[in-house]
């Protein structure tokens, strides 16, 4: 009778785990870094069927320092995907942590690193450290069943493992980081089927794990093309982004979007909204001569949040991150060339504060390059730096008109897929910007030094 007993026991206990095992759930994506702070950091996943995610970290080499955090699954979405947001917090700053991940007890081996690091509290103790981070947009991934008849648009995943490979200390994605197709912007599954879709494909893997993200829109991952503040679905697309990234915040209570604002190192960081509160780019500027991208309100957040980073004294460089381009001066796009009564009060306002060490990242026109421009004569320069795109289709450039543009910097004009590195290095009164495109062969395109006396 107890060797019955026994034998039932083990047997129970041997489908009851085998019932765990088959129980737990998979990952879809992720991890991801989102942002970094002082003592805090954001990391994202996303699985199926999951019963609960834990998060183990420790000081690096250091386990027993090991805290956990467990999390139980939240409600899938209409795509069916679970999506995880860990804060750690209380970090040392300036550390490195290991950290593993568990679904359903059970402990995910990834094929790269899994660590994250603080900020390094240099403020008024040390000089800024360097630092690189990669900028670009137009990231199209093909998907046959929903993609338009006829030779793909998407053109290459390499970049992104060039990306992930780079060494860089985070990204800032400049919008069109997933392209919404017909079948998807119609409706609320849609929508949340085609950020799943994309991030999920092995080549992105790498990239989200090893360094920290922070990312605007554009018009394809907001809605159809060239969408405006009409849209019917934006406050879904709003909770979509909100869900998929990990910036600090998205927008303000009373002024819904996704713009924000971060500081690494010696750099302060501006990412703008250009489409929640987007006026057609085809309305007349004679007749509506309140057409803009961003809004008042969201305007005034820039221009305040420009004099806040100034005074606190830290910063030399001022990146306004925005989905379309900003200084040139050819029509018939959605630059702000369209919206330019904004953009010469955003340039104005920046002239009459004295603000320098200002770069624009912009991105949208499939094709890459450096612009410049001096607000007053014999004055410090205005850098804007285009990079576009990551995977979808490219402009021939010896065709086109783009290289006549008078705001382009000699040589830097390359349309084929591409991303682009920015260095920030130097001693502290002798900083200077790297700026380098390298293409989907991983062959740089084009290296410039932008000294910041140049800035200044």
């Amino acid at each position: 009778m107890q060797l019955l007993r026994l034998s039932a026991f083990l047997l129970f206990s041997v489908l009851s785990l085998a019932s765990s095992a088959l129980a737990a759930g998979s990952i879809l994506s992720g991890p991801m870094l989102g942002y970094r702070a002082h003592r805090e950091v954001f990391l994202w996943l996303e699985t199926k069927d999951a019963q609960q995610v834990s998060l183990d970290y420790w000081l690096a080499g250091k386990p027993e320092t090991k805290r956990t955090i467990a999390q139980p699954a939240p409600a899938p979405t209409p795509a069916g995907g679970q999506i995880f947001h860990f804060r750690p917090g209380l970090l040392d700053p300036g550390a490195e942590y290991e950290y593993t991940l568990s679904l359903d007890g059970v402990k995910q081996d990834f094929p790269f690193p899994t660590t994250f690091k603080t900020q390094a509290l240099w403020e008024w103790r040390t000089p800024a450290p360097d630092f690189k981070f990669i900028t670009g947009s137009c990231a199209y991934i093909n998907d046959a069943v929903h993609d338009r008849p006829g030779t793909p648009y998407g053109k290459t995943t390499r970049t992104f493992e060039l990306m992930g490979q780079s060494g860089a200390d985070f990204m800032v994605w400049l919008g069109d980081n997933w392209y919404y197709r017909e079948p998807d912007y119609d409706s609320l599954s849609g929508l949340w089927y085609r950020p799943q879709h994309d991030r999920a494909i092995p080549e992105m893997r790498r990239l989200l794990a090893s360094m920290n993200h922070y990312a605007t829109w554009d018009d394809h991952d907001y809605g159809p093309n060239d969408s405006n503040w009409t849209y019917e679905y934006k406050d879904e697309a709003l909770k979509i982004f909100q869900a998929y990234w990990g910036n600090h915040s998205y927008g303000e209570r009373d002024n819904p979007g996704v713009h924000t604002k971060f500081y690494w190192n010696d750099a302060a960081f501006f990412l703008m909204d250009n489409h929640y509160h987007r006026d057609a780019a085809t309305l007349s500027q004679d007749l509506n001569p309140e057409k803009s991208q961003y809004g008042r309100k969201q305007l005034e957040w820039l221009k305040q949040s420009l004099i806040a980073a100034k005074e606190l004294r830290h910063f030399k460089f001022f990146f306004i991150a925005t989905g379309n381009q900003m200084l040139q001066v050819r029509t018939g796009s959605e630059s702000h060339q369209e919206y330019r009564r904004e953009r010469e009060e955003l340039l104005e306002f920046i002239r009459q504060h004295e603000i320098t060490g200002v770069v624009f990242l912009t991105g949208d026109v499939h094709h890459s390059g450096l612009y410049r421009r001096q607000l007053v004569k014999d004055g410090p320069w205005v850098y804007e730096i285009t990079s576009s795109p990551f995977s979808s289709g490219s402009w021939d450039v010896e065709k086109s008109t783009k290289a006549t543009d008078p705001f382009l910097v000699k040589d830097t004009l390359v349309g084929d897929q591409n991303f682009v590195t920015v260095e920030v290095r130097g001693a502290k009164d002798a900083r200077e910007l790297v700026i380098t495109c390298t293409d989907k062969q991983g062959a740089a395109r084009f290296t410039h030094t932008v000294p910041l006396s140049e800035l200044q």
